[in-house]
C-alpha cells in the first residue's frame, strides 16, 4: 500500500471513529467561581469553585481524548469576572460555551441536576441579552437539553429538567452557550455524590457525551447575516470553505481567495487557454503575455501558488510592475467583476459578452475599465451595486458578497 493510500486510510478511519473532528469544534469549559468568590459551601465542607474546576479538567481531559479543541476559562484557583469569562471567550472564536456549577438551595430536600440556557422566549427587561444569544436560542437549547440527558443518564442524578435563564455566561456571549447545575451541594445524597470522585467522573463523560451528541450551527458567525442563506447553500454545493466553524463574513476576499472560488466554480483545467502557440490568431478580448511569469511574493509553497499558474495560462491576472503578483491582498469589486466576466465567456455557457447597457450607476462610467463587465453582470442578474445608483468598483468585495454573487450565478 502506497503512503498516500495509507494517508487516506488513516484520515477515513478518524472520520468514523471521531465525526465530530471533521468540524475541529473548540468547545470552552468555564469552571464557574474561583479565587475570591468560592460559590456555594456543601453540606459536607466542599467549596463549590473545588468542585468546579474538578469536573471541568476532567471534561477537558474527555473532550481532547475525543478529537476537540478544548480551552479552559481558567485552569487553577483564580478569580474570573462573569463579563471576563465572556470577553476571553469571545477573543477564541470558540464553538460552544459551557459552564460548570454545583448548585445550592434554602430546602435541603432538593437535589438533582439542570442545565440553564437563554431562552428569547423568556427575555428579562432587567438582563438584557446580546442580539447574537438571542438569534443563539434554539442552538444553546439543544446543547442545554443535549448534555442535560446525558449528564442524568451517566451519574444517575434527579433530572431537574432545562432552565430557561438571563445568567450573564449564558445570555451575553456569542456561540451557543448552557451552564450545567451539577447536582446540589445543599443536599446530603448529592453533596456526598460530588465528593466522590468516581461521581465527578462519571458527571464530566456525561456532559461530554452530550457535547458529542451535538452539531453546532454551520457558521456560527453569520447567524443573523443578510447573506447566511447564500452562504449556507455555497457551503452545502461545495463552493465555498469558512475557516474551521467561521466564515468571516464581512472581511475582505483575498486575490488568492478569489482565485479558489472561481476554479471551483469554472474548472481552470476545462477552460480553454486565452492566448493561443505562437502564429495563430487569438480573441481580441484577452491581451497575451509571453511566457510564463515568475512572482517574488509567491513561492512555489505558498497553497495558491497552483492556482496562479493556472490563472496565468488562461491570462487571467496581471502581476503589478514591481514584480509581485500580490496573492493574500484584497481584490475589488470591479477586479471581482471584470474576471467573473472573462470567465463567463472563457466557459461554454454563456457565449461571448453581450454589448454594455446604458449605465445606471453614478460611480460607473462608460468609459471605465470594468464598466462593460460589470454593467453585463448586473444585466444577467449576477452582480448587484451596494446601492440603485452606486456600485462602489474600487470598494474591497467581501467574503459574504462573494458568496451572494455565486448564489446568484447558480441559480441561473
Amino acid at each position: 500500500m502506497t503512503l498516500l493510500k495509507r494517508l487516506v486510510l488513516f484520515t477515513l478511519l478518524l472520520t468514523f471513529a471521531f465525526p465530530y473532528q471533521a468540524f475541529a469544534y473548540k468547545v470552552v469549559i468555564d469552571a464557574g467561581h474561583g479565587g475570591s468568590d468560592p460559590g456555594a459551601i456543601g453540606v459536607n465542607g466542599l467549596r463549590e469553585k473545588d468542585v468546579n474546576l474538578d469536573i471541568s479538567q476532567k471534561l477537558r481531559d474527555e473532550l481532547t481524548a475525543r478529537g476537540y479543541e478544548v480551552v479552559m476559562s481558567r485552569t487553577d484557583d483564580t478569580y474570573w469576572s462573569l463579563a471576563q469569562r465572556v470577553a476571553y471567550t469571545d477573543s477564541l472564536q470558540a464553538d460552544l460555551f459551557v459552564s460548570i456549577h454545583a448548585n445550592s438551595h434554602p430546602n435541603s430536600a432538593v437535589k438533582g441536576s439542570m442545565v440553564l440556557y437563554y431562552d428569547n422566549d423568556y427575555p428579562q427587561e432587567d438582563y438584557p441579552a446580546s442580539d447574537k444569544m438571542k438569534q443563539l436560542t434554539p442552538y444553546s437549547k439543544d446543547l442545554a437539553q443535549h448534555v442535560l440527558d446525558s449528564l442524568v443518564s451517566a451519574a444517575g442524578t434527579k433530572n431537574l429538567g432545562l432552565v430557561p435563564s438571563a445568567v450573564y455566561v449564558a445570555r451575553m456571549g456569542s456561540i451557543p452557550s448552557i451552564l450545567v447545575e451539577t447536582a446540589f451541594l445543599s443536599q446530603s445524597g448529592d453533596a456526598a455524590m460530588l465528593a466522590d470522585d468516581a461521581v465527578r467522573a462519571k458527571m464530566a463523560v456525561g456532559i461530554a457525551n452530550g457535547i458529542a451528541a451535538y452539531s453546532p450551527p454551520l457558521f456560527t458567525d453569520t447567524l443573523g447575516h443578510w447573506a447566511r442563506e447564500a452562504i449556507v447553500r455555497m457551503k452545502n454545493k461545495g463552493v465555498i470553505e469558512g475557516i474551521a466553524n467561521r466564515y468571516e463574513p464581512d472581511r475582505a476576499l483575498k486575490r488568492s481567495e478569489f482565485l479558489a472560488l472561481m476554479d471551483r466554480t469554472f474548472s481552470f483545467n476545462k477552460l480553454e487557454a486565452a492566448c493561443a502557440p505562437s502564429g495563430t490568431v487569438t480573441s481580441s478580448v484577452y491581451s497575451c503575455s509571453e511566457g510564463t511569469a515568475k512572482y517574488k511574493d509567491l513561492p512555489a509553497t505558498h497553497w495558491a501558488s497552483p492556482l496562479f499558474a493556472k490563472a496565468q495560462k488562461l491570462n487571467l491576472l496581471q502581476g503589478y510592475a514591481d514584480g509581485t503578483i500580490r496573492p493574500d491582498q484584497p481584490i475589488t469589486r470591479g477586479e471581482v467583476a471584470y474576471l467573473f466576466d472573462r470567465l463567463l465567456q472563457l466557459s461554454a455557457k454563456t457565449g461571448s459578452q453581450s454589448a454594455a447597457p446604458k449605465a445606471s450607476f453614478d460611480d460607473v462610467p462608460a468609459a471605465l475599465w470594468s464598466a462593460k463587465a460589470i454593467y453585463a453582470l448586473k444585466q444577467k442578474g449576477i452582480i448587484n451595486g451596494i446601492t440603485d445608483t452606486s456600485f462602489q468598483p474600487d470598494r474591497t468585495m467581501t467574503r459574504a458578497e462573494i458568496a451572494a454573487l455565486l448564489d446568484r450565478y447558480y441559480a441561473k
